[in-house]
């Protein structure tokens, strides 16, 4: 879309093709053409590859054991000499955790896990740097409230890379981790407690995760082209991956958390895997297991009010009452799952015995799941299910109404997972809402309505403040329409605010001296899809807002801690930032991840000849690129283990060998350089 979005749309689209294929033989036959959704789908398909950045999409819809329609349109290779078909496998993210759920309810089905025993049960090796990791529970990884802090990744995402570090080291870098919340309190949600997950399986059942969701689910299910990093793939099945900065296809991106996020698979694959939910099939799950998946668990800690949304945890599942089929009387579960490259949705109608899923290359998971949710609305009424769609919802005009003084106690600062927001007030009734970290986006506007809450002048978005456990919400409601594609609605605490912090003169000065400060990502892999995208932060101090780092508050010189706990979305992944110096040297850790002040990273020499050595902390090494070399042609001679990346001045990527294979390169005006790889390789430098 070309049409400026708000960042309130924006955070919703944060949080694909048609040639027909034999029916499955399993289930009931079904007589029906699917005329009409057959071709709307392949429209809609059409509009996310012309219209909304995706590169290429594929899906599948189910109808009582039978595939009635699939499809898929857009690119995959460059010279278009691979077509996609409905075997082309896609990275399916965050959909990968229906998977591990199932893996661990087929555990319960047998009487090997108690949902609500602890976790140290299952691995007793599992530790945390705070007590109330004994109480965590596998339903408390399944459905977001474990209260671990969220993604561990370092990593996770590599290029044609299955190294296995971020699942072998979560045991570890979780015992250096304190808890967020108390277990059980509320569901935000949570990438390392399905890892963990993952873990427990592999302890319980004696088998690698891979193998044991082979040997239960995948092969009975006849799912012949849903694979992981650690099986044999063929890479000329998988999907083309581009990226938006970056001229040329891309390696295949692994994902590395495989219970997290890590497996391939195809629309018609995961469309099989619905049959669990709709009974379609026998043996793998029992009902009263697949009825627990479905129950409400978001219910169980504290939680915004009812209201239209997409986000409602079951187990597993990212909702058990999607928008909009509420609306119609129907049952939906959803999971998606976005990963750097790819993006899936996956929406089951148990009640109707249908599914739909939608895999991608470039896109996002919101706009996927809006072309399921379209398929399916056309199939419902393809069947006689429902007579006609339901127009689209908004809260209507507002109606400006007399603001009680007392609201304006609420204005100030509020935190979400690394943003700050300000929220304005004045007596008049009017509230500006802006992202502190991004001024050039324009402040959302609200007026003070009758019902007690602020509305947008369109009326799609309600923002209400909410005291709850002594703390104060921004409470969102929105209504998204994304234009030829349909509704998405979303009920969130969008917020929490901040009190006033003061710190020390002593911490005061050490974080004024950072502040402006740019730090380094080193301890990637050589093959991460983190250089692609110049991982980096940006040490950037509010100054009307002293005490704080963003939404984490300094607690001292080299310390500062998010203390958020906000259920649902934007209270995920919170991270601490500690700092500590080496050898003159300041660095900063977080989340796993270490980064290197700027300070440290020095002009690279321009002469004939120079090298670069990985030290034997296997740390990568940063270069700036001085106005002498600019314009100038490096070569490198590589280690058989190792890389180079190369960014502009804006920190564009230019080339990255690990994608392009090319050793030598015209070095850019005012930019970077990264060489990673294993300790001790060396890299000989030419610059001529």
């Amino acid at each position: 879309m070309r049409k400026r979005r708000s960042w309130m749309l924006a955070l919703v689209l944060a949080l694909t093709l048609l040639v027909p294929t034999g029916a499955m033989a399993a289930g009931q036959s079904n007589e029906l053409a699917y005329d009409a959704t057959r071709k709307a789908a392949a429209e809609k398909a059409l509009l996310l590859t012309e219209s909304y950045g995706t590169t290429s999409v594929q899906y599948a819809l189910i109808d009582h054991g039978s595939i009635v329609v699939s499809g898929q349109s857009g690119r995959n290779d460059e010279n278009g000499k691979k077509p996609l078909t409905a075997e082309t496998m896609y990275g399916i993210g965050s959909t990968s955790k229906m998977i591990v759920t199932a893996a661990v309810m087929k555990l319960v089905d047998e009487g090997k896990v108690d949902l609500d025993s602890p976790v140290v049960k299952y691995i007793p090796y599992f530790t945390m740097k705070d007590e109330r990791y004994k109480q965590i529970t596998p339903r408390m990884l399944l459905n977001h409230s474990s209260g671990i802090n969220g993604s561990t990744l370092t990593n996770s995402f590599l290029f044609e890379d299955n190294d296995t570090y971020a699942h072998d080291r979560l045991i570890e870098q979780l015992a250096q981790q304190k808890l967020k919340a108390d277990p059980g309190a509320f569901s935000v949600y949570c990438n390392d407690g399905f890892t963990l997950a993952e873990i427990m399986v592999e302890e319980v059942s004696g088998m690698d995760y891979t193998s044991y969701i082979h040997q239960h689910f995948t092969n009975p299910l006849k799912m012949s082209n849903t694979k992981t990093p650690l099986d044999k793939l063929d890479a000329s099945k998988m999907a083309g991956l581009y990226y938006p900065t970056y001229e040329g296809q891309l390696p295949n991106e692994s994902v590395n958390v495989i219970g997290t996020g890590g497996v391939y698979s195809t629309a018609e694959d995961l469309a099989r895997f619905s049959q669990i939910f709709t009974g379609q099939v026998d043996g793998i799950l029992s009902d009263k297991t697949v009825e627990a998946m479905e129950q409400e668990e978001y219910k169980k800690g504290f939680w915004p009010d009812e209201a239209d949304t997409s986000v409602g945890y079951g187990l597993g599942w990212d909702s058990v009452n999607l928008f909009p089929f509420d609306e119609y009387g129907i049952k939906a579960l959803t999971k998606g799952g976005d990963t750097i490259l790819y993006h899936a949705a996956f929406v089951v109608l148990p009640e109707h015995d249908m599914a739909v899923a939608v895999l991608s290359s470039g896109g996002s998971s919101t706009t996927n799941q809006l072309l399921a949710n379209e398929m399916l609305l056309q199939a419902l009424k393809e069947r006689g299910t429902i007579a006609e769609f339901k127009p689209e919802k908004s809260y209507g005009t507002p109606v400006k109404a007399e603001m009680p003084e007392t609201l304006l106690k609420h204005a100030g600062m509020y935190g979400m997972s690394n943003q700050l927001i300000q929220a304005d007030i004045s007596k008049a009734g009017e509230m500006s809402l802006s992202m502190v970290q991004m001024p050039d986006i324009p402040a959302e506007k609200y007026m003070y309505t009758a019902d007690g809450s602020f509305m947008s002048a369109d009326g799609n978005t309600k923002v209400s403040f909410v005291e709850e456990n002594g703390r104060t919400y921004l409470w969102t409601r929105l209504y998204a329409s994304i234009p030829g594609l349909g509704q998405t609605a979303l009920s969130h605490y969008s917020g929490e605010k901040l009190a006033a912090h003061e710190i020390s003169e002593e911490a005061a000065a050490a974080w004024k001296e950072r502040d402006g400060k740019k730090y380094y990502l080193i301890n990637e892999k050589y093959t991460s899809v983190a250089y692609l995208i110049m991982s980096t932060i940006n040490l950037d101090l509010v100054e009307e807002f002293p005490g704080y780092v963003m939404d984490k508050k300094i607690i001292g010189p080299n310390t500062a801690v998010s203390e958020l706990q906000i259920p649902t979305v934007v209270g995920r992944d919170i991270t601490s930032y500690n700092f500590y110096t080496e050898d003159g040297t300041e660095y900063l850790e977080a989340a796993g991840s270490i980064y290197v002040r700027e300070d440290a990273v020095k002009p690279i020499y321009h002469g004939k000849k120079s090298s670069a050595t990985i030290p034997a902390n296997g740390h990568a090494k940063w270069y700036t690129i001085p106005d002498k070399a600019a314009g100038k042609t490096m070569q490198v001679k590589m280690p058989a283990n190792g890389s180079f990346v190369v960014y502009d001045e804006k920190g564009t990527c230019v080339n990255f060998t690990v994608i392009s294979g090319d050793h030598k390169v015209v070095l850019p005006a005012k930019g970077t350089i990264v060489f990673a790889g294993e300790a001790g390789s060396k890299y000989e430098i030419s610059i001529k």
